[in-house]
């Protein structure tokens, strides 16, 4: 008898192990290999990040946050279907976005963006209205990305978290890296990127 209420004792034990895990990770924190080059250099493939689920929910959605989300049902993203992935947030509800000139322009000012590559988006698309319950998202690797460029504006009840901190390898260990406190730019004084005719953009 007392071998058995050992055993009850280690199965409850267990399950409530299991079940903490999982309120952990679907409401607290995850955490997630990015298996993709699309966030590039911000995020390595196959780095491992942890999700910020709960206080994230708390707060609100902010221009540079990168989340991660539920891929949309579309067919632009059929190889990704019902898959995780991970972009940063460029464009908000209400807000219009446009590239031009190698910038990204948020309702007609220019972002600054020091961690895309060299600065600059090398292409054109034209201006998209976010409606409300949506956001503009794109990868940190503008050639490498599939992201609202291609497949329309992200519905915010798919998002999943935000990409709190970085914990594998540990030679990387620690926070992402954070936008500009000044994130428009007076692109006055940025035009030379444009005129020398580099393109950083690959699709």
């Amino acid at each position: 008898m007392n071998v058995l209420k050992k055993i009850g004792k280690w199965v409850l034990v267990f399950m409530a192990a299991v079940a903490l895990s999982l309120v952990l990770r679907n409401f607290v924190v995850d955490v997630r290999a990015v298996p993709t080059p699309s966030m590039v250099p911000t995020i390595q493939v196959n780095d491992y990040v942890i999700v910020d689920r709960l206080f994230y929910r708390m707060g609100s959605l902010q221009r540079g946050d990168v989340i991660m989300f539920t891929a949309p049902d579309n067919p632009e993203l059929e190889d990704y279907r019902g898959r995780k992935l991970v972009k940063r947030l460029i464009g908000l509800p209400g807000e219009t976005v446009e590239i031009r000139d190698g910038y990204i322009w948020i309702d007609g000012q220019a972002l600054n963006e020091p961690y895309v590559s060299a600065g600059v988006t090398a292409g054109e698309h034209e201006p998209v209205h976010v409606p409300e319950g949506y956001c503009f998202v794109m990868g940190d690797s503008r050639g490498e990305s599939l992201d609202s460029r291609f497949w329309g504006c992200l519905e915010q009840r798919l998002v999943d978290g935000r990409i709190w901190i970085r914990h594998w390898p540990l030679n990387r260990f620690g926070p992402l890296t954070k936008p500009p406190e000044d994130y428009y730019l007076d692109v006055s004084t940025n035009l030379d990127l444009c005129e020398r005719g580099q393109s950083f953009w690959k699709s």
